[in-house]
Formats: C-alpha cells, structure tokens, sequence
C-alpha cells in the first residue's frame, strides 16, 4: 500500500480557504471522526458527514433498546457538534460513487437528485450490512442492524400478535450476541422465542464449549429455546406469504411467525467495487472484504482513510465499537500532522443481556503456544470462569466468564500484563473470596470503547487540567464528563469509580461513606440500623450510632434522619421534637418563597379537580390576595401566603376536601396524568384513574429526594411519564413501568422496568422500587443517580425488583402497605391540635403581630413580591395580618 498525502500539519492559515474533509457514512465511527476533528480544532478544515439514513449518529451498542422502547432516544453524543459552522451533517444522502482522480464523491439522495462534494481528504466510514441467508424464503425474514430494522420489528410483532391473538412465535437464526439480544427483545415484547445456531453451541465465536453450554443453560431459564448444531435449510411461508416455520438442514421444522436473521455483518465496500465486483479506483480490498489499512488507516489510493466496519487490518474487519473509535481518533490526529497508529483489535465483547452475565477478551480459545487454562465450572449454575496465562502462569492472556463476569472489569485492563496473584484468586466463582487489589498501571486500558488509559483518569481526578478550567474530579459523573471513559457499553464503569476512590485515597482524601461527622455510616446504612432496632427518636439514634462527641447533630443529618424516621413509621413529622430536625420548609409544611412569604399547594390527584375545588381555590385566593400559578405537575399553586395565615388557609381547603400536596417535602409530589381512554381517542387505558390511585396511594412518602410519577394513557405520552422517577406507559396488554427518569441538570430518560403489567402487578413493582430506593440511596439522591451506580445498574434492579432476586420483596411490599395503612395528612392533623398551631406564628411574643416586610406590587392583574427599590420608593401594598377568615384581603 502506498503511503497516504502527507497533510499540512495544522490546518490552513485562516486566510486560505478550509480543506475539505468528506466523510461518507453516518455511523458511529463518523460520529467519532466528526468530534475528534471538532477536539482538536477544525480551523482551516470543514467536515462534511454524509449519512445514508435519516437519522443522526446514534449508539448502535444500545439498539437492542430500541427493540423494546422504540420512542427511546439513541443519538450520539451533543446535538451542538452539527450546529458548529465547520462541521456539517448530511442525511438521507447515500454515496453511489467516488472518484479518487477528480477527488469527488457523488451522493444521491432519496428523491433521486443527486449532489457532487468535492475533498481534500475522504475517510470512508460506511460500516457494514446486515449478512443475509442464502436459502429458500430468506426475503421474508427480518434483519437487524439499524434503527428502521428494529423499528420495522416491533411494528410486524404487534400486528402478528393481534392478527393471531397468541404469542408470536418468534426465530431467531443466529446464536451470537446480537441474536440473542434480539431474542431478549422479542420477549419482552411478548414474543416466544427460539434461537437457531448452525454450531454446537450459542456464541461460538467468543465462549469455548464448557462456557457456551453454561450459557445454554442461563438463556433457558430466561424462557429462551434454542437449537444448536443444525443449520436452518429455508424460510416456509404460506400462500399469502405469511412465515409458518423454518426448516432445517435435518428436515425438522421449528414453528415460526416471524424469522429474524442475525448471523453477522459484511462490510460495505462497494464504492471500493468496480461494476464486475472487483477493487476499483486503486483500493486494496481485505480478503474477506472490507478495504484494507495500514496502521495510519490509511488506504491504498492517497488522501483516502478508512475507519470502522469497513476498515480491514491484518485480514480481519470486525463489527466492535472501540477499534472503530480508535481509527477515528487516529485519522483525525494524522489530519492535525500526528503519527498515531492502529495497535490492532480489541476483540472483548460484554453480553447486553438481563440477568445473564457473559463476557470475553484476549485469547479466550488459549491458541498462543503453552498456554494454560485455569477453569472453575459449575454446569448445574450456569457458571463457568476460565482465565488463560502464560505457561508460567504468570501473564493474562484471555479470559472467559459465563454466569459471574464480575472479574472482567478488573482483569481485563491487565491483558498481556503480569497478575498480581496467581490466576485462581480471580474465580470468584470458585468461592476463594474476595480477589486480590489489582493496581493498574498508567498506560493500561481502563475503556476500551474510548481507549481512556487508567493515567488519564488518575490526572483527572488528580487534576491535571484535562478539562479546561475544571477542578481536579470527584465524582463518576464527573471523570465521563472528562475522560469519556463508561460512557458507551458501561461496563467499565465499576472500575471507574473503584480507581477513583484509589486515587482519592491516596491523595489524603478519605473516601467515606459517612453522612456527616456526627454519623460514620451511609445513609442506607443508617436506615437499616434505626429499622432493625426500631428507634424512634433522633437522640436515641444519636446516641446509639453517633460517633463520639458528636454533639447535637447538623443541618445534614438531623432531616436526614427525620426522613428516615418519617419513612419508616409515617408518623406527625413535627412531634416528638422531630420539628427541630427539619428543614425550613417541612417546619413549616409550606415552600419558603424569596420574600419570607410561603406558598400553599393542595393536591390534585392525577390533575383532576372537580369545579366545586377550584372555586374554593379561587375563593381563598381572592381573599388572601394571593398569586395563584399553574405547576407543572397539573396543580394550582397559591403564593404570598405569611406564617401565621397558612392554618386558616388550610382550614378553608381542608374542610373542603382537601389535604397537603407535600410540595415542601422530599416526598412524593405529583403523579402527572394525560386524559386517557376515558375521553382520548387515543388512549388505551384510563391513565386519570391509575394516576389516582397511585397517588393516593404513596401520597405522604419520605424519601431521600422528592419523587414524581406520570402515567400516559397510550405511547403518544403526553403526560411525559418517561421524565418521571416512575413512568407508566399504557399498551394494548397493559401497562409498561419505566424508572429512573430525572430532569435537573443531568436529565435522564426513565428506563424499562417490565412490559404489558396488569394493574396489580404494576403496583406491586412500584411498591417494591420505591421502597428499595428509599432503602437502599444516598442523601438527596435522586432515582437516576442511585439507579446508574447501584453494581449492575438497571439489570439489578430489574433482578430485585421483578426476580426478587434478594428475597426481600414480600419485606418490601410489606413495608409500603404499612406507610398506606398510617398515612394521615399532616395538615389536617395540624388543625386538629391546638399544641401543633402554635408554630404558626410570625413572632412568638406577640402572636397577634405580622412581619411588614412582606410586601408586594401589582402584575399583570395580581402580586407579586417588592423589590427592595419598589419598597424604597413606595407605595406598595403591605401584607398586613389577617386574624380571621372573611377580613378581607388586609392591603394597604
């Protein structure tokens, strides 16, 4: 191959018109290109991506999702990067041909019209295809590569499972990870299941034999057939063309409605390909296609550059995120006058599957000469661990994990490194305990994906201004802000937050789990203690699990505590000298405004209010002069309100019907709700009435940070359930759970849970979550946080929450009946205490008097608080105190 065109080392001078940089295809490798140019600087350069669908970039490691929650979003990345004036997306726009002599790629777009772009440098990132089957009847399966297969999946087992009114009977040819990852799929969608593998057993590719039967056996469990050792022979259909089954090559026929083939991909080379199939335009092809490399990425024809799927190095093209990263990486440094080069495959590969953990790295078949294997089976578990080294034992090879992969995450940065230990303290299958400390080097891979060396995550914590301007890191959040590192598969994640904490260490930073310096356990630790000793009071918590002369608390651990309390026997948060432990706001069971004043939210279960409520909120408005707001969460919220007029407020409200809407506690808020079946043409289910009752239902729940829930009458998802910490979507079966969806400033989509619930079910399931993070998360933790760094993520949730995995939901369920059971509005407790009204006083020695700094002016037609210049230039209008209700609005 011949050396590629040297390029200017840094660009052009501003003065010079940019070089063009084309880039035909929109995958993920030209998503990497694409911000590794923007990293590094694009004066002088414009990048123009040309993507063949019609979607932007987006993560095919997570397509699976898409299968299952087809409105999830998977794109790459920040929008921003399009938005920059040097980089430009173009979709919908397939390259049909190159010429390397004019320097020009011709593109067509859907409608036909066809574009000419001229280069300076063209990487070619065109990945792969879905590989199809030469065998009778193949044009009526399904492939699985891009988000329209997916989709176009989805949509076809709905309609058969109508059509049929049975569980779709589902085939799928192909035993590798993305087979069986579109088998879980079509699960979950209801779908029954089988795999086809023409080898003996399910990922040949990657497991050994000993490891493919123990995966056998954990798919099984999961309700997946498969068949093993035959190959299908041909496609049945019917007369009308409907899938009736597979045959196979031994003359069996394995039942079908629906085939999905995913046996592999091909890269896409043919602009590489003259009209007779052979290489073209002076491009070397790969022997097994693809167009070949050197380890600049550099084709044969100069000034052309191959990355990803497409790209064939040593004889190999390989379908994995992170060598396509790398490449990418690679072209854009040699573009900016760098001499990086491609060090080869990284060919580990991680099983996306729900309770069934598969992994594989390095020379996992033990092929390098005198290699040993060192292998811990329990066939009867599904477990299998095997470690490869070198014949002294000593030098990581490979390795293999079926059923417990916990130590890949570990291991995996030590490839072709010397262990620490001999390789058996790394089963941890094998019952030997915890393994051994593994301090990575510098130069050692912590994520691959992104090829972030374990030194680039000590300098970031360390802080050594990878990040301009940043502070030395944290947090885990944090470092994949910084580094990029966990943030693509995740699997690297643990390892991450272990070495962080290393670090941290190591610098004199302790690593604690304390809640405060009063308390040295976490808060879920300290939740337990008080449950099983069941205390019941601060001073007795203090004094049993306070560190010594821990004094009398703080502001961290004092609402903690009340929370805490409060979670577990829902008792008056204000008696028995629990007031003194909360905030301002649950002190004073209202928000505290900028003012002084307070604001005054009465529920309004799932948004709905009869005009009777409305018209007693309107009446207390009027008469309190206060600024009345719809929220977001479907409730009218009344401002203004001073101290010592909140109980008469209350009583108005209380006495029609209706009870404290908690906003000021960390607690549960709203359950927001769309119309649903009831009215909605749309809708498939009555959202108004599950919202209700779910509301009701975990009304008055403390916990570590406040909670929202939503319930959307049908996919359209107007009520934005999959915002919520708990999101409930109704289907044609029933209802579909989401957890762990957040806004703020880290936003986070809500996460499948479990499809097509009945009514009890699903209410069990939210039992159960709801409790298990109460239980289980950190102070002021919110759901999406607590649910990405529990060990497992959501897979564990799911494990505990839908498997019972830990045995605990019945404690759990138990636990939320008892918080139903003593639920009592803490409003309509306050009223009836004349001991309880005494708090509401604006000053306790003259309980009669009002606090005038509590000033407003009128906007757009009611109040709003004064300005400190307002109230200087006067006049305004004074809140003055109201003794009694029917005084009037009491202004001046």
């Amino acid at each position: 191959m011949s050396a590629p065109t040297a390029p200017m080392a840094a660009g052009t001078s501003a003065a010079e018109a940019p070089r063009h940089v084309v880039v035909v295809g929109g995958g993920p490798a030209a998503h990497r290109f694409a911000e590794a140019m923007h990293a590094r600087g694009v004066d002088g350069w414009h990048v123009t991506v040309l993507a063949e669908e019609v979607h932007a970039p987006y993560d095919r490691v997570a397509l699976s999702r898409a299968l299952t929650e087809t409105e999830t979003d998977l794109s790459l990345g920040d929008a921003g990067l399009w938005e920059h004036p040097a980089i430009t997306l173009s979709t919908g726009s397939r390259a049909v041909s190159f010429d390397p002599a004019a320097q020009t790629v011709t593109t067509r777009a859907q409608d036909g019209a066809e574009t000419t772009h001229a280069y300076d440098q063209l990487v070619l990132a065109t990945g792969s295809n879905a590989a199809r089957l030469p065998i009778p009847g193949a044009e009526a399966s399904h492939v699985y590569r891009t988000l329209d297969d997916v989709w176009a999946l989805n949509r076809e087992t709905a309609r058969l499972k109508q059509q049929l009114g049975r569980p779709v009977r589902a085939a799928v040819i192909g035993g590798g990870l993305l087979g069986l990852e579109a088998a879980a799929g079509l699960i979950t969608l209801g779908a029954d299941a089988t795999v086809i593998n023409g080898a003996d057993w399910l990922m040949n590719t990657q497991l050994d034999e000993g490891a493919g039967q123990a995966l056998g056996r954990l798919v099984a469990a999961k309700g997946m057939s498969a068949t093993a050792g035959v190959f299908p022979s041909a496609i049945e259909t019917d007369d009308a063309g409907q899938v009736t089954g597979v045959l196979m090559a031994d003359g069996a026929v394995v039942p079908a409605d629906l085939v999905v083939v995913a046996i592999g991909v091909r890269p896409r080379d043919e602009l590489a390909r003259g009209a007779d199939g052979a290489a073209a335009h002076g491009l070397s092809l790969g022997p097994r296609g693809g167009v070949e490399i050197d380890d600049a990425c550099a084709t044969s024809v100069p000034g052309v550059w191959a990355i990803g799927e497409v790209a064939s190095f040593g004889g190999m093209c390989l379908g994995l995120v992170a060598p396509a990263n790398t490449m990418a990486e690679i072209v854009a440094d040699r573009l900016h006058g760098g001499t990086a080069t491609f060090p080869g495959f990284d060919t580990a590969t991680k099983l996306k599957l729900s309770g069934v953990d598969v992994a594989s790295f390095g020379d996992a078949f033990a092929t390098t000469e005198d290699s040993l294997e060192v292998v811990y089976a329990d066939p009867a578990r599904g477990v299998y661990q095997k470690i490869v080294t070198s014949a002294d034992a000593k030098t990581l090879l490979g390795g293999i994990f079926v059923g417990d992969a916990s130590p890949y995450t570990s291991l995996r940065p030590l490839l072709g490194r010397e262990l620490p230990a001999g390789p058996g303290a790394f089963l941890s299958a094998a019952g030997g305990g915890d393994a051994p400390a593994v301090e990575l080097p510098d130069d050692a891979i912590l994520c691959s994906c992104n090829n972030v060396s374990a030194g680039a995550i000590r300098d970031a914590v360390n802080g050594c201004g990878t990040c301009e301007g940043a502070e030395p890191v944290r947090d885990v959040p944090g470092l994949k802000a910084c580094t990029r590192a966990g943030t693509q598969c995740g699997s690297c994640v643990p390892l991450l937050k272990k070495l962080m904490e290393g670090e941290l260490a190591k610098s004199g930073i302790a690593v604690s789990k304390a809640l405060c310096e009063h308390f040295d356990m976490s808060r879920a630790e300290l939740f337990e203690a008080v449950r099983a000793l069941e205390l019941r009071s601060f001073p007795e918590i203090l004094a049993r699990f306070g560190v010594d002369g821990a004094g009398s608390g703080c502001d961290i651990c004092k609402p903690t505590v009340a929370s805490v309390l409060a979670s577990q026997h829902s008792e008056y948060v204000l008696d028995a000298g629990r007031g003194t432990l909360q905030d301002t706001n649950d002190r004073a069971l209202a928000n505290m405004q900028k003012d002084g004043s307070y604001s005054v939210v009465p529920r309004i279960p799932g948004g709905e209010i009869t005009p009777d409520k409305l018209a007693v909120i309107a009446a207390v408005a009027q008469e309190y002069g206060l600024y009345t707001k719809i929220t977001g969460g479907q409730r009218i919220d009344l401002f203004g309100a001073r101290l010592e007029q909140l109980p008469a407020i209350w009583k108005v409200l209380t006495d029609a019907g209706m009870e404290s809407g908690q906003a000021y506690g960390k607690s549960l808020r709203t359950v927001k709700s769309c119309v649903g079946s009831t009215w909605c043409r749309f809708g498939v289910q009555d959202s108004v009435a599950m919202a209700i009752a779910l509301e009701l239902r975990y009304r008055g729940l403390r916990s570590p940070h406040k909670l929202k829930l939503g319930v959307s009458g049908c996919a359209r998802e107007c009520a934005e359930a999959r915002g919520k910490d708990v999101g409930v979507i109704a289907t044609a079966d029933g209802w579909n759970l989401y957890v762990g969806g957040n806004g703020g400033a880290t936003p986070a989509h809500a996460q499948l849970l479990a499809k097509d619930l009945d009514d009890a079910t699903l209410i069990s399931y939210i039992d159960r979550y709801l409790m298990y993070y109460i239980r289980t998360a950190d102070r002021l933790q919110r759901t999406a946080r607590w649910q990405e760094e529990l060990d497992g993520g959501l897979a564990h949730v799911v494990d505990v929450v839908v498997n019972d995995s830990l045995g605990i939901a019945a404690d759990l369920e138990a636990a939320m009946a008892r918080h139903v059971d003593s639920y009592e509005d803490e409003w309509a407790a306050t009223l009836a205490d004349p001991e309880r009204l005494k708090r509401f006083r604006s000053f306790i020695n003259a309980p009669e008097a009002a606090d005038d700094e509590i000033a407003f002016v009128p906007e757009r037609g009611q109040v709003r608080p004064a300005t400190v210049a307002e109230k200087a230039e006067g006049p305004v209008l004074i809140a003055t105190h109201i003794p009694v209700r029917g005084a009037g609005p009491g202004r001046n």
